[in-house]
């Protein structure tokens, strides 16, 4: 993408260009990053990652997301946190995502009459 912005990170880097549409999002993994299975499987995560916040990002945004070596071995918890960064410094972020109440681990208890 020649034109928009960049933002870079450890795992990968992210190119965003506001444009007119839909949002929609583009992988790049290229052989340095490993084996065509290794290769798929991080596509595979990003892709998943990348739909999660895709109706969150403006309008009309279109990415490029491109795999560094080192997201091999990363797991998606890593890869959405430099995912999360990178798009926060494109001011492209996701806003504020609905977060789950915590739940209280220990059961319901009865209560005593007496």
């Amino acid at each position: 993408m020649r034109r928009g912005r960049k933002a870079g990170r450890r795992l990968l880097s992210v190119h965003a260009l506001a444009q007119d549409g839909t949002s929609r999002a583009g992988f790049v993994v290229g052989r340095a990053v490993g084996g065509s299975v290794e290769r798929h499987r991080v596509t595979r995560r990003l892709r998943h990652l990348v739909a999660d916040r895709l109706d969150y990002l403006p309008e009309g945004t279109a990415l490029v997301v491109r795999a560094h070596p080192p997201a091999a071995g990363a797991g998606s918890a890593e890869l959405g946190a430099d995912l999360d960064a990178a798009l926060r410094r494109l001011g492209v972020a996701p806003g504020p995502r609905p977060v789950d109440p915590p739940r209280d681990p220990s059961p319901p208890t009865a209560a005593r009459i007496g």
